[in-house]
């Protein structure tokens, strides 16, 4: 009698990421601030002690620059963030890491909430309120894909209508909104906060993942490749069906000849540009470096 085949349950297969765990805890904090708003005095609180101000500032609440990220004024306000986390921050998470995501995140985040912070401090105020919302480490995301696809063609879905753009394109509109944002009386947007965030997004990947001082002309050429190729391992950023046999060569031999040629590709022209020959290929080396 033919033993029924074991296979793993799903969970066993699930590989955690920061863009997820993001969207999470933007929903479990929107939902308590749900609970709180039907309490005046847990409202109160919360505009206090959470949300970002130069009064909570002055007051030494230093913990704001991290808990307004998690907070939101509604449920499109909460919409719009996550979206946008969900769409650039998988391939941002998927090519930088998960410490490196979470790191740009945050900081994006924190200097955004600076930015901000500085930007009222200069009269006329613009925005005299607590502000809140992950939209500085959402835009931090954003100029982190535009530099990671600078040269590379893809198409947004903006209010519904596809737009194909380079990621240069998305970076200097981004940069662009931001500051005519900033320069519109009473917006109600803390526009401040997403320039922070967009400027940190592009100085992080530029000088931090690739090590090179600013280009605005061409400022993708060359990822580190041993690296990228090291986090195949963990990330397993490509998939196949079947893996070819493994060819009678060194690993360092294999990564000069095969890998990097690609990495390199994936550095000039984004992800989407590879063939499915390539991705094998990648596979090949993901399952190289287990073995080892």
């Amino acid at each position: 009698m033919r033993q029924p085949e074991y296979r793993d349950p799903w969970f066993r297969n699930f590989h955690w990421s920061w863009t997820i765990a993001l969207l999470l805890l933007n929903a479990v904090v929107f939902i308590i601030q749900l609970a709180a708003s039907h309490s005046l005095r847990g409202s109160e609180i919360e505009g206090t002690y959470f949300a970002l101000s130069l009064e909570g500032l002055r007051h030494g609440y230093v913990w704001q620059f991290l808990t307004f990220q998690f907070m939101h004024a509604g449920w499109m306000h909460l919409l719009f963030n996550c979206l946008a986390i969900f769409f650039f921050g998988r391939v941002v998470e998927a090519i930088l890491g998960r410490n490196r995501f979470l790191a740009l995140y945050l900081a994006s985040g924190i200097i955004g909430g600076v930015v901000q912070m500085l930007f009222e401090l200069v009269p006329p105020q613009h925005l005299n309120a607590p502000v809140v919302g992950a939209s500085a480490g959402a835009a931090g995301l954003v100029a982190a894909f535009a530099v990671l696809n600078w040269a590379e063609r893809f198409t947004l879905l903006i209010y519904f209508i596809p737009v194909t753009m380079r990621g240069r394109t998305l970076f200097w509109v981004s940069v662009a909104l931001a500051v005519v944002g900033m320069l519109t009386p009473n917006s109600g947007i803390a526009n401040a906060a997403h320039l922070g965030g967009i400027l940190t997004g592009f100085f992080y990947v530029r000088l931090l993942v690739q090590g090179r001082s600013p280009q605005w002309e061409s400022p993708v050429r060359r990822s580190p490749p041993r690296e990228l190729a090291a986090r195949l391992k963990e990330n397993k950023l490509w998939r196949s069906k079947t893996v070819p046999p493994a060819e009678e060569q060194s690993d360092d031999e294999f990564l000069q000849k095969e890998v990097d040629p690609i990495l390199d590709k994936i550095s000039a022209n984004g992800i989407q540009s590879l063939t499915a020959r390539e991705r094998e290929i990648l596979e090949k080396a993901r399952a190289k470096m287990s073995r080892s």
